[in-house]
C-alpha cells in the first residue's frame, strides 16, 4: 500500500488526503520538519497561497529535505501553488523554491480570485477532464524533457517531468480521481 506525504502547512490539503484515501492509499500529513522522518513514499504539494507555504517550508527547515527526496525521485503531485513550488523559475516573482521542474510559471496567471474558472480540457493519456481554475499560474515555457500533458486556451496547464506531475488546475476538487491514480502509478525510485 502507498504511503503519502502530504504538505499541511497551508493551502487546500485535505481534499487531496480524501481523494487518496478512497483509492486506497495512506496519507501522512506534514506540518513540520519531524514528519518528514515519517513513513513515505510520495508526496503531495497542494493548493494555496505559494509564498505562505515557501516562507513556512523555509521557516520549519522542512525545504531542503524535500527537495532531496524529489531530486531522489520520490513521485510528487503538484497543483496551483504546489506547481510555483517546483518550478525552476517564476516570471513574474523574484522568489524560487524547489527548483526542481525545469519549467517558467507565471504566478496568478489567469488574475486574482474572480478570474477563477471552470472547463474542461484534454489530458494526454486520459482524454476529457474537470479543470478547477483559481488564482491560477500557468507555464510560460517547458524545458527539456519535459512532457506536456494538457494546454487550456494556448497555455501550458499540466506537465509531467520524471517523477513530477505540475497542474496548474485543482483535481482534487471534483469527483475524477485519474490524475491522483496517475500518481500513484508513478514508479518510485527513492
Amino acid at each position: 500500500m502507498e504511503t503519502v506525504g502530504i504538505l499541511a502547512v497551508q493551502g487546500a490539503f485535505i481534499e487531496h488526503e480524501h481523494i487518496l484515501h478512497r483509492l486506497g492509499a495512506e496519507t501522512v500529513q506534514l506540518r513540520q520538519k519531524s514528519d518528514l522522518y515519517k513513513d513515505f513514499d510520495r508526496l503531495v504539494l497542494p493548493g494555496g497561497e505559494s509564498t505562505v507555504q515557501g516562507k513556512l517550508l523555509k521557516d520549519f527547515g522542512m525545504s531542503g529535505i524535500l527537495k532531496e527526496k524529489i531530486e531522489n525521485g520520490m513521485p510528487v503531485l503538484a497543483t496551483c501553488a504546489g506547481l510555483i513550488l517546483l518550478a525552476e523559475k517564476i516570471s513574474n516573482d523574484t522568489n524560487a523554491y524547489f527548483k526542481t521542474l525545469p519549467v517558467t510559471v507565471k504566478r496568478n496567471a489567469y488574475g486574482r480570485q474572480l478570474g477563477s474558472f471552470h472547463c474542461d480540457g484534454i489530458i494526454k493519456g486520459l482524454g476529457r477532464f474537470p479543470m478547477e481554475f483559481i488564482r491560477a499560474p500557468y507555464i510560460e515555457a517547458a524545458g527539456s524533457g519535459v512532457e506536456v500533458l494538457a494546454e487550456t486556451d494556448g497555455k501550458i496547464t499540466a506537465v509531467r517531468y520524471k517523477n513530477q506531475i505540475g497542474l496548474s488546475f485543482h483535481p482534487e476538487l471534483c469527483e475524477d480521481d485519474r490524475l491522483h491514480r496517475m500518481f500513484l502509478n508513478l514508479s518510485c525510485s527513492c
